[in-house]
């Protein structure tokens, strides 16, 4: 949240407050929590302008809120693989833009071009680099990785069109873990 709070120009919240804030919202809300196996408390940190003012340029007030929601499992035994649809034209992010920071700017311009890979019978689609259209970058809401043997391939976080977040960190912690090479 900092790296982007720092990026759309707004003050974060400390650790402690952060820290604090998701505590206090998970224990208002255990009685939303699934029982196990059944789903989980979705939880998002949220900072936006809220401020009286309208204009190009930061606000002058902000809210840090955090957001929770019970949801279902998204992974269940025996689900398809996903069918990708191979965005040529449309790019999520741009090298100098949003692409590498948690920001509503990262979502918004696909929905579209999601909508219409959904209606011709894709699971989501994969967008390919704005520099070159040749590379892999991400899928709408999500990082990709691929894994042919012992190897595991994701993106770059060198241009900054990727996010840089903890599940990604997490997934290449765990591979390296079980020993896999992650390039």
């Amino acid at each position: 949240m900092k790296m982007g709070a720092e990026r759309m120009c707004m003050p974060s919240p400390s650790v402690e407050q952060f820290a604090d804030a998701v505590k206090q919202t998970v224990f208002a809300n255990k009685r939303w929590v699934p029982p196990p196996g059944k789903g989980s408390l979705y939880i998002r940190p949220l900072l936006m302008g809220s401020g009286s003012n309208l204009g190009l340029g930061p606000g002058l007030e902000y809210t840090f809120l955090i957001f929770a929601s019970p949801v279902g499992n998204n992974y269940h035994k025996g689900r398809a693989a996903l069918n990708l649809y191979v965005e040529h034209k449309i790019h999520r992010a741009t090298p100098g833009g949003t692409g590498g920071v948690k920001s509503v700017t990262n979502y918004s311009p696909v929905y579209q071009t999601q909508q219409q890979a959904r209606a011709k019978g894709f699971s989501d689609v994969l967008f390919l680099d704005s520099a070159t259209g040749k590379n892999i970058e991400e899928i709408v809401a999500a990082n990709i990785f691929i894994r042919k043997g012992n190897v595991i391939s994701t993106p770059t976080l060198k241009h900054g069109t990727i996010l840089p977040g903890v599940t990604r960190k997490s997934i290449i912690d765990i591979a390296l873990d079980f020993g896999y090479q992650v390039i």
